[in-house]
């Protein structure tokens, strides 16, 4: 069974540096409670990053495979909050921007396959959080 483990370190504040299991660094929160500047990541933009990241993963898998010739793709990935605490995401939407002389057909699949099956972030969430995407082809 695959297993992963990333590590956190508290610096001060609500400032973290964090790793992936690889070792890659990311900083995460603010540096001060009275000036509450992020100087980092917030922890519920990683969550959206982590949708987007890991469908952008396997639409790129997908269509090379397939022999499109794609030469871009940038995804906006939005999320919506309950107003009160834990402010738990209740939708979240992603919208492909996607360059190159791409069959339609075969990106709606892709995306699809992501969507549905094979990105274990977004299929993590789907039981309790909505999802929506859309494309365009620029």
């Amino acid at each position: 069974m695959p297993t992963s483990t990333v590590a956190l370190t508290w610096i001060e504040s609500k400032l973290m540096t964090g790793a992936d299991s690889f070792g890659h660094p990311l900083v995460i929160g603010s540096s001060s409670e009275k000036d509450p500047k992020w100087a980092g990541l917030k922890p519920s933009d990683l969550l959206l990053l982590a949708a987007a990241s890991c469908s952008t993963y396997d639409v790129v898998e997908i269509l090379t495979k397939q022999r499109e010739p794609l030469l871009g793709l940038d995804v906006q990935c939005t999320g919506e909050q309950e107003p009160e605490p834990p402010y738990r995401f209740t939708k979240i939407h992603l919208h492909y921007k996607v360059t190159g002389n791409i069959n339609p057909a075969k990106l709606e699949r892709a995306i699809q396959l992501s969507e549905d099956k094979y990105c274990s972030v977004i299929n993590t969430l789907k039981p309790t959080v909505e999802f929506t995407s859309d494309y365009e082809l620029a």
